[in-house]
């Protein structure tokens, strides 16, 4: 690979022997994906993946400890990915007992040691960093060094940023050093389309059904979408971001996918078009027979698949404040409406810090804390993937989650109805 005159330095060790290792391995990662230089880091911020003190990664914090003892401290400050702890979010006690003293109980360690690397503020844990609330949101064509699928298929297709898909670890090599290997997402060939993916449906499909779709089809390829701009339109309002988020996500983890262009929408599509698909594209089509298929095919992995749910996660990604907000009104007026007091099961909202702070002493808030739904910063995944909790029939609006865990699928509207009471007789 092809370095500048100080990266070259910092590879045969002028920084010391620690910097030397980082870039070296920079350098390895790069030319397995055939990268011939490195690329400038131009965000402002980094964001790493792994944000959990679990015990069994006890090589991460050696790791930790001797990046700290050298002196090291990342050239961009970072955010990291939700924290796996919220003693709001309903718990019993073992679980509290292999939460808090097995299962994460490096957390105050880890968390200590990142704030020495560079972490951006104590609140700057969230999936969705890009969140104004969470200051973390880059520009168009800027080079990131992010981990986390959800954050970086947005950045790069919604955003206009560029950013592969990093490991946990790279990602905050890339950080400290300033520069990542140019290959892939960062380089105008990577970022062509090679699937034309045609959506047909009379309305617009669920977008965490819809991204399941194109993901398991089309995999770690980018798909560019016709279609979804005649439901969408071709602004990025709030809500089209919404939606795009939740889409996003579910490509990225029913497939790889780490870029897609809608047409007419996104950034590279409005300004480039159809000159960014591939000559070779290979074609799928969506219509309303293939959405149901697709959701017929997600497996129900409860050991007792007649069981009633005990709790509901929503919020994988974090929900917006838009989503938020909207959530907690139609809960809300949904549980008054059949006459309750509370939901039925319960009900946690997963938000970003910032985004929670933003709602704090509002009438929502008030709202949410009447008919007992909590709102938190956890990240559910990490809550949901251990075998104590894989037991407990928990259901979700959130692909990604039903992906990772034994969490099961419902649309919007049916787990609206399944929270709320509707049709049941009340209790």
């Amino acid at each position: 690979m092809k370095l500048t005159k100080e990266q070259q330095e910092i590879y045969d060790g002028k920084k010391g022997e620690t910097y030397a290792k980082i870039m070296e391995t920079l350098v390895r990662y790069g030319e397995l994906f055939g990268a011939e230089e490195m690329a400038e880091v131009t965000g402002k911020y980094g964001h790493l993946v792994t944000s959990f003190g679990l015990k069994v990664i006890d090589p991460v914090y050696k790791l930790m400890d001797e990046l700290i003892s050298a002196g090291v401290v990342s050239k961009q400050k970072f955010t990291m990915d939700p924290r796996p702890l919220d003693k709001n979010v309903p718990s019993g006690l073992v679980q509290d007992i292999v939460f808090y003293k097995f299962m994460y109980s490096e957390q105050k360690r880890y968390e200590k040691q990142l704030d020495k690397l560079g972490l951006m503020s104590k609140d700057g844990f969230s999936c969705a960093c890009y969140f104004d609330e969470q200051g973390n949101k880059p520009g168009k064509g800027d080079i990131l060094s992010w981990a986390e699928s959800s954050a970086v298929v947005y950045a790069n297709s919604v955003l206009g940023a560029r950013c592969n898909r990093n490991s946990g670890i790279i990602e905050l090599f890339g950080s400290i050093l300033g520069c990542v290997p140019k290959f892939g997402l960062l380089t105008d060939e990577g970022r062509k389309a090679t699937w034309k993916v045609e959506v047909k449906t009379k309305k617009l499909p669920p977008a965490q059904v819809l991204g399941s779709a194109i993901g398991m089809k089309v995999m770690e390829d980018v798909p560019y979408v016709y279609g979804l701009s005649e439901f969408l339109g071709t602004e990025l309002t709030p809500d089209v971001c919404d939606y795009l988020k939740n889409f996003g996500a579910a490509t990225a983890s029913n497939g790889a996918v780490g870029l897609y262009h809608i047409d007419k929408l996104t950034p590279e599509a409005k300004e480039l078009g159809e000159s960014i698909i591939a000559d070779d594209a290979k074609t799928y089509v969506i219509d309303d027979a293939e959405i149901q298929r697709v959701i017929d095919s997600y497996p129900v992995i409860w050991k007792n698949v007649d069981a009633k749910p005990k709790m509901c996660f929503i919020g994988c990604p974090h929900l917006s404040k838009n989503e938020l907000i909207g959530w907690i009104h139609d809960i809300y007026e949904e549980v008054k409406k059949n006459g309750r007091r509370t939901t039925v099961i319960p009900t946690v909202l997963t938000a970003a810090p910032g985004v929670l702070k933003e709602i704090k002493g509002t009438k929502e808030e008030s709202m949410a804390e009447e008919i007992k739904l909590t709102l938190s910063y956890i990240c559910p995944l990490m809550y949901c993937d251990n075998p104590l909790v894989h037991s407990v029939p928990i259901i979700t609006n959130s692909n990604k989650l039903r992906t990772y865990t034994s969490c099961r699928f419902y649309e919007d509207d049916k787990i609206l109805e399944m929270i709320t009471g509707k049709g049941r007789k009340k209790s």
